[in-house]
């Protein structure tokens, strides 16, 4: 299965994205130069407008692995145009995940595009079909913390490190999320066609509370703190220090003084 089963005009990048990730390129560059009055300022646009991008590209994932899968429908649907209005679930693919990053700092994964799946044969395809998305930002993580595990910190301005770290963090949090095997995310999407018929029936009434039940769980502080212990293990194992992340975070909330210690 090739993309020569959809049109052109279905594959081609939607103005919407491209401005979306306009506005992070200048904003990175603003971060990156401090030519911007107010450096949180710059961070907070350059980070939110890049976390966009990501979800963009989870969707993209997705949309993309079901097209070679044999879902010849998504290209008609505007999914692979990286259009965050296209998708079949706007609130819950970008302005959730948006609104979750801006009020509490994490990575919130967002409602997937809508594949028929009766047009895919196969365990495997659909298993890498809810697999892609996450991947996504997992390789968005790595491409974030590059110089730190690499590292090329050197000449790297200060405040661009913070925003690279809180930006990986986000994707590393919605990547983990995302994977966990609950019904409504993708990493049920995983194993759920390798369950049998009578588990899924069983499991099938639960399906639409899976996504709230996982939120609500955060907010239980001994799931909470191991939660995010297990991410700032992941964080240091890519070389990035927790005290960067934390400034990162900070330095977003334009809403709060930073620490003096975290001033740029």
């Amino acid at each position: 299965m090739t993309t020569a089963t959809t049109r052109h005009h279905e594959r081609r990048i939607s103005p919407v994205f491209l401005a979306i990730l306009a506005v992070m390129a200048v904003t990175g560059w603003a971060v990156w130069t401090d030519f911007a009055a107010s450096p949180g300022l710059a961070v907070f646009l350059f980070v939110t407008s890049a976390w966009v991008v990501s979800l963009c590209l989870h969707e993209y994932a997705h949309a993309r692995a079901a097209l070679y899968g044999g879902d010849v429908t998504v290209g008609a649907k505007g999914y692979l145009t990286l259009n965050p209005l296209a998708y079949t679930h706007a609130v819950l693919s970008v302005v959730l995940p948006v609104l979750f990053v801006i009020m509490g700092g994490i990575g919130l994964p967002g409602g997937a595009v809508f594949i028929e799946q009766g047009r895919i044969s196969g365990r495997w395809k659909h298993s890498l079909i809810s697999a892609a998305g996450p991947l996504a930002n997992v390789l968005f993580a790595l491409v974030c913390t590059a110089p730190f595990w690499l590292g090329a910190l050197d000449g790297v301005p200060v405040a661009f490190r913070y925003a690279l770290a809180f930006l990986a963090f986000l994707q590393v949090t919605a990547a983990l999320l995302n994977l966990l095997p609950v019904p409504g995310l993708d990493g049920y999407g995983v194993v759920e066609p390798w369950l049998s018929h009578g588990v899924k029936r069983q499991i099938e009434p639960y399906a639409p509370y899976g996504f709230f039940i996982v939120i609500g769980l955060l907010f239980v502080p001994a799931v909470n703190a191991a939660f995010f212990d297990a991410i700032d293990a992941l964080m240091r194992s890519l070389g990035v220090p927790e005290s960067t992340r934390y400034c990162g975070s900070q330095l977003f909330r334009i809403w709060e003084e930073a620490p003096e210690f975290c001033r740029v």
